[in-house]
């Protein structure tokens, strides 16, 4: 077992006192032998996870991504055995298990009553990074309780990623899932003096970071790699329409043009613990299978109600996995456009955009609206700064 209490951040997982009963619990198992089901503990664990997170408020997101939404992504991205995944934001880990889980389903057979890996099958291996030490431990023990092959590391991924190649670049996996925290705050400086070659689609605004992880995730992935991100819903559709430049649409406008962006999923409201806004799905490959065209899914109305939350049931996932994976647009639901048509709408992916569902306005989330003006009073700092230069030239400004 996991010596919890060698490090602070292990204990302050074992004052909390639902957490604590789990290790006591956990201690008298012998994880990984045939004894215990794979993920009976590790369901166990999450279902903790969730009741923490419901009662923790704000903080709670920073942690743990929800179930249903990290199972979706696990459907999309569709790991194959012996590929390398990572997540540089991994919080407790649940997206890099999900990929575990999701792989047990498709190559995994039934020995003693238990699905495992047969022997010819290669397991995935499974990196992470996470800067907050509490959230770092739970992520290794949960890992743990999975029996899992997992690299997950302690730090600041976008001032010191973990995992680099010999030329201090990131090291190119695979697949990428991810859910960072939304619109967080960087200088941009950050950006601008990067020492890892990352920001080469352009510097995003201090006021969200959005552009910033994607491009750290992009340099992170190979050739044949693909990504699933989720994000708020203001990341594909901030800066459209603006006169002059923005700095997220031409970031988004350098992706469309590269063709990298494969799909974008807009969840329902109210899933999520830290926010009642809708987030979205943002799939980037580098090797589309379909060249000059965005699948875009608006999911908005697949969900059931629930209490604190609303909740996407099998049927739910199944149904968007789907769309996703046949290539498919269906009335009020999905809708399947070209890069050139994105670029005649400047770089607006917004599914709720292209395909409306019962005839409903999209109203904009408050905490999107505090990120736009916030953009926009960046932006407009910038003007005034190039403008008093411009002044100074000129001999009428001191």
């Amino acid at each position: 077992m996991v010596d919890l209490t060698a490090t602070a951040a292990g204990q302050r997982i074992l004052d909390h006192e639902p957490l604590a009963a789990l290790v006591q619990v956990l201690s008298r198992h012998r994880l990984g032998l045939d004894d215990v089901e794979p993920d009976l503990l590790g369901r166990a664990y999450e279902y903790l996870l969730c009741k923490f997170a419901e009662g923790q408020g704000q903080s709670a997101g920073e942690c743990h991504t929800l179930r249903e939404v990290a199972i979706l992504m696990a459907h999309i991205l569709d790991p194959q055995p012996g590929i390398e995944v990572y997540d540089p934001c991994c919080g407790s880990g649940g997206l890099l298990i999900k990929c575990h889980l999701r792989l047990l389903e498709t190559h995994g057979e039934h020995q003693n009553g238990h699905l495992q890996l047969p022997s010819h099958v290669a397991p995935l291996r499974l990196f992470g990074q996470e800067i907050n030490p509490a959230t770092f431990a739970i992520a290794r023990m949960n890992a743990f309780i999975h029996d899992m092959e997992g690299d997950i590391r302690l730090g600041d991924t976008m001032r010191r990623p973990a995992f680099t190649d010999a030329d201090a670049r990131p090291r190119q996996l695979d697949l990428v899932t991810a859910n960072p925290m939304w619109n967080q705050s960087f200088p941009t400086d950050l950006y601008e003096h990067d020492a890892y070659g990352r920001f080469t689609y352009g510097t995003p605004p201090s006021s969200s970071a959005d552009w910033g992880w994607l491009q750290h995730m992009l340099a992170s992935l190979n050739e044949r790699g693909k990504m699933a991100v989720v994000l708020d819903t203001g990341a594909v559709s901030r800066g459209s329409g603006n006169q002059g430049s923005n700095r997220e649409r031409d970031i988004r406008k350098a992706f469309v043009e590269r063709d990298l962006i494969e799909a974008v999923i807009l969840l329902p409201e109210n899933l999520f613990y830290n926010t009642t806004a809708p987030g979205i799905i943002l799939v980037v490959n580098r090797r589309k299978p379909r060249r000059g065209e965005i699948l875009l899914i608006n999911a908005s109305q697949q969900f059931a109600k629930g209490r604190p939350k609303n909740y996407l049931t099998e049927e739910h996932i199944a149904r968007i996995a789907s769309l996703y994976h046949d290539w498919r647009a269906e009335a009020g639901l999905s809708a399947i456009i070209t890069t050139d048509e994105a670029a005649r709408n400047d770089y607006n992916l917004s599914p709720s955009r292209y395909v409306s569902t019962n005839g409903k306005e999209e109203v904009l989330p408050l905490e999107e609206a505090v990120v736009r003006l916030q953009e926009a009073e960046e932006e407009r700092a910038e003007a005034d700064r190039e403008l008093s230069q411009i002044l100074q030239k000129l001999g009428l400004w001191r």
